[in-house]
């Protein structure tokens, strides 16, 4: 089985195509295989979860072989709180074989891409991640501010945390073996410690330390599909991306 983890906050413009959009890649290149999507609305002020249920009638009726299941936090916890529930929600049920993915849900990150990725987990690897940074890759519709921090962190990170077949190491659409996945969480009772946009950084760094084989597919991120204005403080990501380098340099694993 394949879980999609999805994080939504405040999404009601984009979380239906997005759904309908994973569905439909499903359905097209895996109908065979069953699927789940589990959306994370993490306090949403807006119709996010409206959107979300009015999807799962509309699925019921026109996708065979996947559901869509909606967990809501109360208030409003931030990303890291929502990949957290996202992910061990999807773990709770997952067999060791099955694969998580997570995904924003912005519409900035295409399932057109779920094939390749699927593709490098069943050929033998345990982390697959859609990069910025392989031949092939595109970005549309991002500033060239936010370009020249991506491709400044990505350089730093790769520099002290060099990982063997990564160079994008915040990107949040990823690919994961649901047995390894469980097994390091269940090992590491403060795997999800750090809070905000930093814990994508966060997870990968602590992969790192595991007997684990990482790879990346170029990825196609369309921010000029994405409606609504971005929810990430970049000023604040990149203070605390810098503030968990230093933690993680001096051997912490918190």
């Amino acid at each position: 089985m394949i879980h999609v983890a999805l994080p939504a906050y405040c999404e009601e413009a984009n979380i239906a195509s997005l759904l309908r959009d994973i569905c439909l890649t499903m359905a097209e290149v895996a109908p065979h295989r069953s699927y789940r999507i589990v959306v994370v609305d993490d306090g949403s002020t807006d119709a996010t979860a409206d959107r979300v249920l009015d999807f799962q009638q509309e699925m019921g009726d026109h996708f065979a072989g996947g559901r869509v299941e909606l967990v809501q936090h109360d208030v409003n916890r931030g990303l890291a709180e929502a990949i957290r529930t996202g992910l061990t929600t999807c773990i709770e049920d997952a067999q060791d074989r099955d694969i998580l993915l997570t995904m924003d849900a912005d519409n900035s990150h295409l399932p057109g891409l779920i094939p390749s990725m699927v593709r490098k987990i069943e050929e033998g690897h345990d982390v697959v991640i859609a990069s910025r940074y392989q031949r092939g890759a595109r970005v549309v519709g991002l500033s060239t501010s936010r370009r020249v921090l991506s491709f400044g962190a990505s350089w730093l990170f790769r520099v002290l945390f060099p990982i063997p077949g990564v160079r994008d190491y915040t990107c949040g659409f990823r690919a994961y073996r649901a047995g390894l996945l469980r097994k390091v969480i269940q090992e590491h009772p403060n795997f999800f410690s750090e809070q905000g946009f930093v814990v994508m950084l966060d997870i990968l760094l602590k992969l790192r330390l595991e007997p684990v084989l990482m790879t990346e597919v170029p990825l196609l991120l369309r921010y000029d599909k994405k409606q609504g204005a971005s929810k990430m403080d970049v000023r604040k990501t990149v203070i605390d991306s810098l503030g968990l380098a230093v933690r993680r340099l001096g051997g912490s694993r918190r």
